[in-house]
């Protein structure tokens, strides 16, 4: 998102710097596929940020782009799901899935020509494995042939945080291969030897890796999107 704003000259209150001094390699008419204009020529990114977890996007309410996105655009659950994968998927999940979809038709209504939804997720975290199973299929009940593009992390024993992890990601990998039209997979540990090794990060943390992850995401993104289809034009947008 952060390269996104980068090149169409969006700071972080969602206001466009003169364009003048804008340095993009995107038409200025593709603008509108990722982000939407407010009544006060704010520009508000078409994404929607979902947690089981309660605490966690405290880090962006208060943080540099707390006035990029709505609060409408940051849905959190109440209770942690201690990664527990039927937790997340069935009863936890369940009771917030209502809430999110809402939102999604939201964003969705406010695109000329929706085209698809882009995923962000990990394969073994408890809303991002589980819950985001679940959105995947409830996408395709509502949405049908729109695209469902993945960009997921898959574990590793050198990068763990839970013992689960295995067992969330091969319950993933099955209850999402029906939905997902074209999938980036990551890995834990080649992230890790990438920023250790070729960026001589001796002891990379988790703020490191999100980094590049975010920095590849954002290329293949926009090199499927411009192959796919003709999305980097006005009235089209993806969620």
């Amino acid at each position: 998102m952060v390269k996104n704003l980068l090149n169409y000259g969006i700071q972080p209150n969602g206001k466009v710097v003169s364009e003048s001094n804008q340095v993009s390699r995107y038409d200025a008419s593709s603008l509108t596929t990722f982000f939407s204009e407010t009544a006060s020529g704010c520009y508000v990114p078409r994404a929607l940020l979902a947690d089981l977890e309660p605490t966690v996007f405290d880090v962006v309410r208060t943080g540099k782009y707390e006035h990029l996105f709505h609060l409408e655009q940051m849905v959190s659950g109440g209770e942690n799901t201690t990664n527990s994968y039927t937790r997340g998927h069935h009863s936890i999940g369940g009771d917030m899935i209502g809430i999110v979809l809402n939102c999604i038709r939201w964003l969705a209504n406010n695109c000329n020509g929706l085209q698809g939804f882009l995923l962000f997720h990990s394969f073994y975290g408890s809303t991002s494995s589980s819950f985001i199973s679940l959105l995947m299929e409830c996408l395709t009940i509502i949405y049908g042939k729109i695209s469902e593009l993945e960009f997921s992390i898959h574990p590793a024993p050198q990068v763990s945080s839970a013992i689960v992890e295995p067992y969330n990601s091969i319950l993933t990998t099955h209850a999402t291969l029906e939905h997902s039209d074209c999938s980036f997979i990551m890995n834990n540990k080649g992230i890790y030897e990438i920023r250790h090794g070729n960026l001589n990060i001796d002891r990379p943390f988790y703020p490191n890796l999100n980094r590049l992850i975010a920095q590849v995401s954002f290329e293949k993104s926009n090199y499927i999107i411009s192959s796919i289809t003709a999305l980097r034009k006005p009235n089209k947008g993806y969620c």
